[in-house]
């Protein structure tokens, strides 16, 4: 059993680590609050751009022949070429929140008989490194945009996929990343963003007469119309999807360093009692050793005292 001394010294090194996991707790929570603020002041441009883009698939000439347009029907599933784009965080101790991210992408990969056709665009240091640990070729690995969503970035990873995909590099892309549920659960969410489904259920959907007599017109073209929309889309989607995983990373930081602190009491209670016993133990021993000196000196003298008299 430990002695006095060593649970002491345990009980401080768990109060100093739960001043590391209280400011953590505080730090995330901050974030989150700001990550919640900014996902809800792009909601409603991203559902507009949505609705959009079903307004404006309505109306294309049914013999338009255009990039986002085009779909891989003819190309065999096995056959066809996916990018996953997956969104995880630059650190731990969040949980379940990475490996959950990257078990559901590599499940994805060889569950749809995707192997070896698939193209990895990571975002994040703990995707990077499980994915090239565990002998997944990376196409790009965007760092530093884990820990702040902007639609700067967002705007280079839409750059890079629709260049794959325009160029027929990749036929479809998905994407890997996190939603909240609420406070307590999220859900890993895998969506295909290209081609964009929505075009073709819209204009499969509605008829011509269906929009007949809605007027609409394309200024200087469908083409051009389709080339500054879609993109815009796509871009928005990320930057969604990217914020989100920042609100569920945060989110899931909390309550592990909750947890910790949780743990943390629980432990510093018990090792407090340990500790109490331990003491009481030693002064018990030093109370019985005092008395047990005090009635040898007490012999003693009175062993000297009869042999005074005895001599006298």
């Amino acid at each position: 059993m430990a002695n006095i001394k060593e649970i002491r010294d345990r009980i401080g090194s768990v109060r100093d680590t739960m001043k590391i996991t209280n400011a953590m707790y505080m730090i995330s929570s901050n974030k989150l609050r700001k990550a919640k603020k900014q996902l809800a002041e792009t909601e409603s441009y991203f559902y507009s751009l949505q609705n959009m883009i079903a307004r404006v698939a309505r109306h294309l000439p049914a013999e338009m022949e255009n990039d986002f347009l085009r779909t891989p029907d003819d190309i065999p599933y096995p056959a066809r070429a996916k990018g996953y784009l997956v969104l995880t965080s630059d650190k731990g101790l969040a949980g379940s929140f990475n490996h959950n991210v990257v078990k559901a992408a590599e499940e994805h990969i060889k569950n749809n008989n995707t192997l070896p056709n698939y193209r990895l665009y990571v975002v994040g240091e703990y995707g990077r490194h499980y994915f090239a640990r565990n002998g997944y070729r990376i196409e790009e690995n965007f760092r530093y945009t884990a820990q702040n969503p902007n639609l700067d970035r967002s705007r280079d990873i839409t750059s890079i996929l629709l260049e794959d995909y325009r160029n027929m590099v990749i036929d479809e892309v998905y994407i890997v990343y996190t939603t909240m549920k609420n406070s307590i659960s999220s859900e890993v969410q895998i969506k295909k963003i290209l081609p964009v489904d929505i075009i073709e259920e819209t204009r499969t959907k509605y008829s011509t007469i269906d929009v007949y007599n809605e007027e609409f017109f394309f200024d200087p073209s469908p083409e051009a119309v389709l080339d500054n929309i879609v993109p815009n889309f796509i871009n928005g989607f990320i930057y969604g999807a990217l914020v989100e995983t920042f609100s569920s990373e945060q989110n899931a930081r909390m309550m592990a360093m909750d947890n910790a602190n949780k743990n943390a009491t629980e432990m510093i209670a018990e090792l407090q009692k340990q500790y109490n016993r331990q003491r009481q133990a030693a002064i018990t021993q030093e109370i019985t050793e005092v008395a047990s000196g005090a009635k040898a000196l007490k012999r003693a003298k009175e062993a000297k005292l009869k042999k005074q008299r005895l001599e006298a």
